[in-house]
């Protein structure tokens, strides 16, 4: 697995960060903030943030900006960990799939889309730094990161089918899916996303909620493709055999 696509698969495992934007009221100061994120399907960071929010008023300055994800807080130098830098830009956030997408993962923000201080940002990534760990590290373009364009687009209006089939029909595989790959047997599973690396399930865990992430062997573009991946998964799965890349 070459490290590009190491990174790709780490931030789609992630939920939230340290934003870093550059301070309009004390001129040349980085200023720091906790920020949850939903990755659209080209895995961008899409951000919801209101207008009298200070980083935002930083971003309306300068939409020059890192965001800082990891893995776990136990041994922070130890954990992987992923700086990406770009431009934050406002996105419409009425976009239905995004929108949908987005409160998928973190549906508290839900009353937040009917007030008119809060919008949407995308970062765009420019290049990113990743550290998988001791002597194993490198700068990136932000198109390495980034998926196939043609069939993000693709994905992204294939999603909520996707969605629908899996959670109405097979439950039982995304219960087994868990059980596989994470040696746990939630009490409820619903399927909350998908893109071309993989699929997030929400999980429900001694009554807590968790979000796992299964990664797909090779990339999907399409319905015929994703119907493949969720199909060898399932056989590995109820086999109980270890899936090979």
């Amino acid at each position: 697995m070459s490290l590009a696509l190491e990174a790709r698969q780490f931030l789609r495992s992630t939920h939230s960060g340290i934003l870093s934007t550059f301070s309009a009221k004390f001129d040349g100061y980085p200023f720091g903030s906790v920020a949850p994120f939903v990755l659209d399907h080209d895995c961008q960071p899409i951000i919801l943030i209101s207008n009298i929010a200070e980083h935002t008023k930083n971003i309306i300055a300068n939409p020059k900006v890192s965001l800082v994800v990891f893995a776990g807080t136990d041994d922070l130098q130890a954990n992987a960990r992923l700086t990406l830098i770009g431009e934050a830009v406002k996105t419409d956030k009425s976009d239905t799939n995004l929108r949908a997408r987005y409160l998928r993962y973190i549906p508290q923000a839900a009353s937040y889309f009917d007030m008119h201080d809060f919008a949407f940002y995308r970062i765009q990534i420019a290049q990113a730094r990743y550290i998988a760990g001791f002597g194993k590290m490198n700068w990136m373009d932000g198109d390495e990161i980034a998926g196939n364009l043609e069939s993000s687009a693709n994905l992204a209006q294939l999603e909520p089918s996707m969605i629908e089939h899996m959670n109405s029909d097979h439950v039982d595989s995304m219960m087994a899916y868990c059980q596989h790959f994470y040696n746990i047997s939630p009490s409820r599973v619903t399927l909350i996303g998908v893109d071309s690396d993989g699929f997030d399930i929400e999980a429900t865990i001694n009554d807590a909620l968790q979000i796992l992430r299964f990664n797909f062997s090779t990339p999907i573009f399409d319905a015929n493709s994703a119907h493949s991946a969720f199909v060898v998964m399932s056989k590995a799965a109820h086999a109980k055999q270890p899936l090979h890349d």
